[in-house]
């Protein structure tokens, strides 16, 4: 008896938490209806009170159990004008929400700090203007991604910001942003974008540790450049005639010094070490490998790349900071006598010595036209520097996002998209077959696919990620769903990510989180598949078809069951059907991407 009226408690439980769901997702479409009919939009959203919302509205993701809206991906949908958007902040449970892409005008809406689940927001790419609220709270406790870059957003930036202790990226680029830059305290920050506003002062010091290209744009200076040094600055006055290029004077003298310093430190320690060991002499690398040489200072060469400097060549070179990633710094460095180098500086290492030195050396024997030459490298207990072949025409991720926020951008074609993506799938194929086929690259991202010489794709940093310490997953967005730790990544999940490369190649969307995929899939199922493409290839009509079939590579690649995607060499073969002889007369731009230098284009082409 006992028994049965527990159970029907149970089923009454169970009815009344099903009814709140139900009541909530009336509720949402209720709020979603609401919202649209106060707007007017070119493109019909299709969201009709006789559809399902959770299934057929465009742009709406709902949790597993369809019991409420944790989405909405309106990207690029036509949006303009002044909308009122505080009926969106009545989603509760609302964790994604991106209006990228729009014209929407008017102040940043007070109402979204009602969004207590929202893990990323995107405004980017509108008309928003005037300052942004005071106090951003505590209510975004869950933010991990925040951008509201490419609008006119002006008065000082809230220092109330460093509050969301999740915050991930932050990206407030090219706005009207004045003032100082506010010290900002938060720890879990890797993504940082300040550039090209009406900033003043000095760089805080819980900031400098990004890049300078966070920085550019702005009447800025960075604490670190110190005037001890003022003869390196001497050196160069002669050359600059006006002040915004005396910012980049001194810009270029902090990335040197910074290299600088880093290398009196390695030189210093090695100088100590061998110091204390001198009358206690023991058999080290350093006294059996000649490459290395008195002090340590020579940094090992793979056999058949014709470089010889060591770290006080390195000294003397003009360095050039390209960019900061999760595993480290990357500088552009230009040897006396010798060729323009990148020197990536790793940190996190988590493998002994001898592991990272079989490592690396593997990897220096890999030779292939699509796999970006890695020249040598240098290990000591402070310091772990690895160098590579210079790519003067960029990383495809700045070709496909450099200065996306002007007017006069001359974007990338399709066939150059096209032989990028070929020749990185090529050279990914490659390194796959290394090691009896055991090799995975485990870090495929548009950051480390270049073009080369002959314009096709080259991949770059392949094996690094096996070194270092796991990425949280919010830091790596290209992660296939079923690695949990970047160190343990399979060529299953390497086919995964350069699925996501693919939809960016198509969208000219940067990835965050694996919103790429999902948002890709939800236009695909509703069958607005033109509504994927970026708009700078929408007006080439001939290349459609093209555009449609890579699309579908993409969709193989990103499959969420590792053994139904295909292997890269089939990838490698799905991509070349693609490429029929009338490739050639295809839609191209007017410009040639091997006349744009990689200084005029904004973001850091080399991110380890």
């Amino acid at each position: 008896m006992k028994s049965q009226v527990v159970i029907k408690c149970v089923l009454v439980l169970v009815g009344a938490i099903f009814c709140i769901e139900a009541e909530t997702i009336r509720e949402d479409k209720h709020t979603l209806l609401q919202f649209v009919s106060n707007i007017s939009h070119p493109h019909s959203l299709n969201w009709s009170p006789t559809l399902p919302i959770c299934t057929k509205w465009t742009g709406v993701t709902c949790d597993s159990n369809h019991s409420s809206v944790v989405g909405l991906h309106l990207a690029a949908t036509g949006l303009r004008g002044h909308i009122e958007l505080r009926d969106i902040a009545r989603l509760t449970h609302l964790q994604f929400l991106i209006l990228s892409s729009n014209n929407i005008s008017g102040p940043f809406p007070p109402s979204f700090q009602a969004l207590k689940n929202l893990t990323e927001l995107k405004l980017d790419v509108n008309e928003f203007s005037g300052p942004l609220p005071d106090d951003f709270s505590s209510s975004w406790e869950r933010l991990r991604v925040l951008d509201l870059s490419n609008n006119r957003f002006d008065g000082a930036i809230p220092s109330s910001i460093e509050k969301l202790a999740l915050l991930h990226s932050l990206n407030l680029a090219n706005n009207k942003f004045s003032g100082e830059i506010p010290n900002l305290h938060v720890p879990g920050l890797k993504l940082l974008d300040l550039a090209h506003n009406n900033l003043t002062g000095t760089v805080p010091q819980s900031l400098q540790r990004f890049p300078l290209s966070a920085f550019v744009g702005n009447n800025v200076s960075s604490a670190k450049i110190s005037p001890v040094h003022s003869s390196l600055r001497q050196h160069t006055k002669h050359h600059h005639h006006n002040h915004a290029v005396l910012g980049v004077s001194l810009s270029a003298c902090f990335a040197l010094l910074a290299l600088l310093a880093i290398l009196l430190v390695i030189i210093h320690n090695r100088e100590e070490h061998r110091r204390s060991t001198k009358e206690k002499p023991s058999k080290t690398r350093k006294d059996s490998d000649p490459n290395l040489g008195e002090g340590g200072n020579k940094i090992v060469f793979f056999e058949g790349k014709n470089l010889v400097f060591d770290l006080e060549d390195l000294l003397r070179a003009s360095a050039e900071v390209l960019g900061k990633g999760p595993f480290g710094t990357t500088y552009k460095v230009d040897v006396e006598d010798s060729a323009t180098i990148v020197v990536k500086r790793i940190k996190e290492v988590c493998v002994p010595q001898r592991e990272f030195e079989q490592q690396i050396e593997q990897l220096g024997n890999i030779k292939h036209e699509n796999v970006a030459t890695l020249r040598g490298y240098f290990y000591s207990k402070d310091e772990k520097l690895v160098v590579y072949d210079y790519y003067e025409h960029g990383s495809l991720s700045t070709l496909l996002h450099g200065q996306r926020c002007l007017k006069n951008r001359k974007p990338l074609d399709w066939e150059t998209r096209l032989n990028m993506v070929y020749g990185s799938a090529r050279g990914v194929a490659h390194i796959h077959s290394q090691s009896g086929g055991r090799l995975v690259h485990g870090n495929i991202k548009s950051t480390n696919v270049f073009l080369n010489a002959k314009g096709h794709g080259c991949i770059s940093g392949a094996g690094m990620a096996t070194l270092m310490h796991s990425l949280p997953r919010h830091a790596s967005g290209y992660r296939a769903p079923e690695i949990t730790d970047t160190r343990k990544g399979t060529q299953t999940s390497d086919v995964y990510s350069f699925g996501v490369l693919i939809f960016e190649v198509l969208t000219g969307r940067s990835e965050v989180g694996n919103s790429l995929v999902r948002w890709v899939n939800s236009v695909v199922r509703e069958e607005w598949t033109g509504e994927v493409f970026d708009e700078e290839l929408m007006r080439c009509t001939q290349v459609e078809e093209e555009m449609v079939e890579m699309l579908q590579v993409g969709m193989v690649c990103t499959g969420r069951l590792p053994e139904k995607r295909p292997r890269m060499s089939e990838v490698v073969r799905m991509v070349e059907d693609i490429r029929p002889e009338k490739l050639a007369s295809g839609c191209r731009s007017e410009v040639s991407t091997g006349s744009t230098p990689i200084g005029s284009l904004s973001g850091s082409p080399y991110i380890l």
